[in-house]
């Protein structure tokens, strides 16, 4: 069976508690159950880490396998600031898609660069938690 890893950032892991008005009450693990329901077709594994390096780590594990469709990657904060991901991700052979919750445009600006999205083969953002079932199916028709 093929894979997808869904890797998130940093702050990733406060999804349902943290700033609901943009990320909504709903917490990863309950997502992730449904998410799962409804690809079967696919195993999709997932890593959350609030360090860039275990997010580089996880990338590198990966990004080789050829058993792995790609990665669907929400780096957070580190979209904005690490190069170190933008290099992990031109380093590796599988695809990853940017995936954000909120429309990072319509927010702050040092939100609106993404270090990660030259790389990237595909940005999806602003759709909600939707956004990772974009992905997915992307990766999945790819």
């Amino acid at each position: 069976m093929k894979k997808i890893l869904i890797l998130n950032g940093p702050n990733l892991n406060l999804l349902g508690k943290r700033e609901p008005e943009i990320y909504g009450s709903q917490t990863f693990e309950d997502y992730l159950l449904l998410l799962r329901k409804a690809f079967p077709e696919v195993s999709i594994d997932y890593f959350q880490s609030n360090h860039e390096g275990s997010l580089v780590d996880k990338i590198h594990e990966v990004g080789f396998d050829v058993e792995y469709l790609g990665i669907v990657l929400n780096a957070g904060a580190y979209t904005h600031t690490s190069i170190a991901l933008h290099d992990a991700i031109a380093g590796v052979k599988t695809p990853v898609v940017e995936v954000h919750i909120s429309n990072v445009h319509a927010r702050e600006h040092f939100r609106h660069h993404s270090y990660i999205s030259p790389k990237a083969a595909g940005i999806i953002v602003g759709c909600g938690l939707m956004g990772y079932d974009l992905a997915v199916q992307f990766l999945l028709k790819r």
